[in-house]
């Protein structure tokens, strides 16, 4: 009952108003504008007995050990108070020498828990084998378990951690986002949802204050030159001035459906072509019992008594009926007229699949 209300509650959160508008900025990204992910391999330690036991961990530890002069050998380290992790950043676009970033820690050997653990120094590395950042600090893990002889609780996943501001960013890897073509420089702006309707839309805003200056590339690429007189100074100002445009967003009739889940959103301007539909169910019941046999042969001992599980299954089929469902043109009232039929998740599944090969949903049907 729970899911059945949260599917009409997500096909009706869908029916939003038409012609809402968006800022530019909230619905485009600046090509070139990107951070770049940062990872290295690294060691926690300060674990209670939840570290590793494998030989990895132990060669690890050992060689961190050998560069403060200390020599041991892996078997000397049989602690399991410390964990080989990966570590993984993602270095900002803008981030200078001298900044921090977060950094995740994950556990790559058979560590139980990272919880109450510190990473010990560890380079991060980009895609091209140079060194971006250094990271250090506690480990959080948002969580804790706890245990007994005969039990355990856990809250959260516990191999997996996170260091707000763990690294220090050693070098910088500035975007360049903006492009100069033939002497002139442009900025390319690219839409997260692809649509020629609001790539035109974007297209007229801009060139109200900047008469000229934008062409729409295709469905996803707008091109905005920059004017001549801006100056590299009062570019970023130039960009403010382009992306806090408000647009209206052109939704595209769609329909999701997760079957692993149920989950079904509706688009705003999917509608359905005059159809009957025809609703039914099977109701399958499935018993398991056990009876005792007892043998009661005459004057004989043979045969013992025993349990003897019997299974019982009826199956009922529920009388369909057809409900005739007019033209719809909003999720509102789709959602009603499918609301009234009873359907169950499992049903609108089926039936949005059947509508589309009926040729009776105008809109596009996506199945995960």
């Amino acid at each position: 009952m729970k899911l059945r209300l949260a599917i009409s509650f997500l096909i009706l959160i869908s029916a939003v108003e038409f012609g809402h508008c968006e800022r530019i900025k909230d619905i485009v990204d600046i090509q070139g504008v990107r951070g770049n992910i940062l990872e290295g391999v690294g060691l926690v330690v300060g674990l209670t007995n939840t570290g590793d036991s494998t030989l990895p961990s132990q060669r690890m530890l050992t060689n961190v050990l050998r560069r403060s002069g200390l020599v041991f050998a892996p078997e000397d380290l049989k602690s399991g108070n410390n964990a080989i992790v990966m570590v993984t950043a993602e270095l900002g676009p803008f981030a200078r020498e001298g900044s921090r970033i977060d950094v995740d820690v994950s556990s790559i050997g058979d560590a139980k828990s990272l919880q109450g653990g510190t990473l010990l120094l560890t380079e991060l590395f980009g895609a091209d084998g140079q060194v971006y950042a250094i990271s250090n600090g506690a480990v959080f893990i948002g969580g804790w378990s706890a245990s007994g002889e005969k039990g355990s609780i856990t809250k959260n996943h516990q191999t997996v951690g996170r260091i707000p501001g763990g690294a220090t960013v050693e070098k910088s890897e500035i975007a360049t986002f903006v492009e100069d073509i033939a002497g002139q420089k442009f900025i390319t702006l690219h839409l997260r949802n692809n649509d020629f309707s609001t790539a035109g839309r974007i297209k007229k805003a801009i060139n109200q204050n900047y008469p000229d200056s934008t062409q729409v590339v295709d469905a996803g690429t707008i091109r905005v030159k920059i004017p001549s007189k801006t100056n590299q100074e009062d570019i970023a100002g130039f960009i403010v001035d382009i992306t806090n445009h408000e647009v209206t967003v052109d939704v595209p009739a769609v329909v999701v459906i997760n079957e692993r889940t149920g989950t079904i959103v509706v688009g705003d301007k999917v509608g359905i072509s005059a159809v009957a539909i025809s609703q039914g169910s099977l109701v399958v019941k499935i018993k398991e019992t056990a009876t005792v046999s007892q043998p009661t042969a005459p004057f004989s001992d043979s045969g013992s008594t025993e349990v003897i599980p019997e299974t019982m299954i009826g199956v009922e089929e529920k009388e369909g009926f057809l409900v005739p469902i007019p033209k719809v043109v909003t999720v509102a009232e789709l959602a009603k007229a499918l609301n009234a039929i009873g359907a169950t998740p499992r049903d609108l599944i089926a039936i949005f699949n059947v509508l589309k090969k009926a040729g009776a949903l105008q809109a596009k049907l996506e199945v995960m």
